[in-house]
């Protein structure tokens, strides 16, 4: 029988004994076995604090998105073997994708939030607070990598989006981590985690594997690192009020199962194709995974005079779909992943049916095609129908994790919220409806108890990802039952893992430690001029003073005709009464053309182009008369990789453009983007 393996302290290590055997989810065979039973976790969590930390936090933001953007090409390469493996869950082709390729899918988003990020192993975050009346003391926030493990333990539905969902927030911080899957399905996690070591993308101690229970891991952790768990509430609770996660103050994210609802708005009649798409989408969620999602539908919620005609709908469309084996021609829905996730399915099922009725399904009268029923782990789709979801509340405390649903009634969109709210917290609401207002009034109603609300119509139905697919740059996790976590949600997530310290000093301390010029700082005059300067040799601070200009009647005239701007304030200096301005004023987009005319050395050199303006601000009137100059300096750097061997090597510089009169005062500001020629 096979053993599958841990990956720990560098080596691929079997646990002792056997703690878990593994079933094939079609035929109920043997697959294996799982163990991490005598394996020091203690060291675990110091192999990666000690060996896979130090590495990772030294690299920058865009070395950290370049390595998740090979790792994820590497793994797509190799999504095949994940697929055949997949299937052994019990898993269509569907299914495994959404795992597998929406896995691997996270890596990428998380690689592309390099762009957000500076070239720095930490982040900026904010803006400098001014602290004193001179400015010569000012604040500001950094954000660190936490010097701990994200200690990651996932549910047994999605072993590799799972997985790869989770660590590519943490590797994009600069944070090692634990992965322990479920037991059940972590033989697939161990095929991706064998390529990912194999590839040597990640560096050594970046990411271990338990596959085994790891009862006693949490322990061992400690305050500088990070805690996730996936999977039901009550495991969930029970983990966040563990001692040690308590005593000693660690993160812990806890995304539970909650008990998800969908809306049919009552302009979505029979008819409309928002109906149509109401039944298909809800069909889709029951079946999907065999309803083994931490987001399925669990509660279908519409209007009482179209009760009828959507339980028609449903089970009509739920009698049309095939469930057996994955590989078999036509089949549309495979098994739960085990027959134990069959037993506790039942038995909530069992509960559900003493406060409402089945309207369609059967506990054990169901066929299967290209499997034997009782030999795999399978289950009907179960549509129940509660009349009256005020008082019959089971449906809103009880979660039967498969292809189980409940129907019911609601009379105005206010009882409809209220009927949704009743689930305590869920990760995902959907409403279906072609009037704004109606979506309007069910989001705002709803958003303070749902993690996510999907607003669907025909207009947007072709490309919509669906009620039960998370979006890495969208939050995933949701209130009160729901775990009260977040995961993902692009940026957010990075910064789950990164540590927020205040720092204070003068704002030429506070440049050296930012690497971003703080206004207020040092600012050494540039010699040569900036442009001259290839991107290696330019410095944070590094300024041009340039020559003055004095604003003219004539340079307004021009550049309204040059522009087609004649706004009144420009043009009209007999419309100025009750106005702001005390005479015809130059336009501010002038000031920014004429400052950039300044500041530009026009040779050939290392500057490439110019491609973008960030945070432009007017700030005080310019008149005719006015003396303009410029202080133009080095802001930030930003390094780019080469995307091909014919490309040029360069980087990323943002100049401060600071603008001002002849008071010294500063009229307009901007920040402008430029690509940098390297050296070599």
């Amino acid at each position: 029988m096979q053993q599958f393996q841990n990956y720990v302290l560098g080596n691929w290590e079997n646990g002792t004994g056997v703690e878990t055997t593994i079933y094939h989810a079609i035929t109920g065979k043997e697959i294996g076995s799982v163990s991490s039973d005598g394996i020091d976790f203690s060291e675990v969590l110091n192999y990666g604090r000690n060996i896979g930390g130090p590495t990772l936090r030294k690299m920058t933001f865009q070395e950290r998105g370049r390595m998740l953007k090979a790792l994820a090409l590497f793994l797509m390469d190799r999504k095949e073997r994940y697929y055949e493996v997949s299937a052994w869950t019990g898993a269509t082709k569907i299914d495994s994708w959404i795992d597998i390729e929406g896995g691997i899918g996270n890596l990428f988003a998380n690689a592309s939030l390099r762009k957000q990020f500076p070239d720095l192993p930490f982040y900026v975050d904010g803006t400098a607070a001014p602290l004193s009346k001179n400015g010569s003391f000012i604040g500001h926030h950094i954000m660190v990598p936490k010097e701990g493990v994200a200690i990651h333990i996932n549910a047994f539905n999605f072993p590799v989006w799972g997985m790869l969902e989770k660590i590519a927030t943490n590797l994009m911080a600069g944070v090692p981590a634990v992965v322990k899957p479920s037991e059940y399905t972590s033989f697939l996690t161990e095929v991706v985690v064998r390529d990912i070591i194999s590839s040597r993308i990640l560096p050594e101690g970046a990411l271990q594997l338990l596959v085994g229970l790891g009862r006693g891991l949490i322990d061992h952790a400690e305050s500088c690192d990070v805690v996730t768990f996936t999977g039901s509430a009550e495991t969930g609770r029970l983990l966040k009020a563990h001692e040690t996660i308590i005593s000693k103050s660690i993160p812990f994210n806890l995304e539970a199962d909650s008990l998800n609802a969908t809306v049919l708005g009552k302009h979505a009649s029979p008819g409309t194709k928002e109906f149509d798409l109401f039944i298909k989408e809800t069909v889709k969620e029951i079946t999907i995974k065999a309803g083994q999602k931490c987001t399925a539908v669990r509660r279908i919620i519409v209007p009482e005079e179209f009760i009828e005609a959507v339980q028609k709908g449903i089970s009509e469309r739920l009698s049309s779909t095939i469930i057996g084996d994955p590989s078999a021609e036509g089949v549309r829905m495979g098994a739960l992943a085990t027959k134990t996730q069959v037993g506790r399915v039942r038995a909530s099922v069992e509960k559900l049916m003493a406060s409402q009725d089945i309207v369609y399904g059967d506990l054990d009268r169901f066929d299967v095609v290209g499997a034997d029923k009782n030999s795999g782990a399978f289950f009907s789709p179960i549509l129940f129908l509660n009349v009256d979801p005020f008082n019959k509340t089971a449906c809103h405390e009880i979660e039967a994790f498969g292809p189980v649903s409940t129907l019911m009634p609601y009379k105005n969109l206010d009882d409809a919220i209220a009927i949704a709210n009743m689930g305590k917290g869920s990760l995902v609401s959907s409403i279906v409806t072609p009037n704004n207002k109606e979506a309007v009034d069910y989001v705002l109603g709803a958003a303070s108890m749902h993690g996510r609300i999907l607003v669907l119509n025909a207009d947007c139905a072709k490309e919509s990802t669906g009620h039960g697919s998370p979006m890495p740059l969208l939050t995933h996790g949701g209130p009160g039952r729901a775990g009260g976590g977040e995961e993902m949600g692009g940026k957010r997530g990075v910064l789950h893992y990164l540590q927020r310290t205040a720092i204070q000093g003068h704002p030429t301390t506070i440049s050296a430690i930012t690497q971003q010029f703080q206004v207020g700082s040092e600012m050494p005059e540039a010699n040569p001029h900036v442009f001259r300067k290839h991107f290696e040799e330019l410095v944070i601070g590094e300024t041009v003073f340039t020559h003055k200009h004095t604003v003219t009647d004539a340079d307004i005239v021009n550049f309204a005709n040059v522009s087609g701007d004649n706004f009144y304030a420009h043009m009209d200096a007999t419309a100025l009464e009750g106005t702001i301005f005390e005479k015809r004023v130059a336009h501010g987009y002038f000031i920014l053309s004429k400052a950039a005319g300044l500041f530009v050395d026009p040779k050939k050199g290392p500057v490439l182009l110019n491609y973008g303006i960030e945070e432009a601000r007017f700030t005080k009137p310019v008149y005719p008369g006015a003396t303009i100059a410029v202080r133009f300096t080095v802001k930030e750097k930003i390094d780019q990789e080469k995307r091909s061997e014919d490309d040029i090597p360069k980087g990323i510089v943002k100049f401060l453009v600071d603008v001002y009169d002849e008071t010294g005062e500063t009229v307009a500001m901007a920040t402008i983007l430029t690509m940098v020629k390297k050296r070599s």
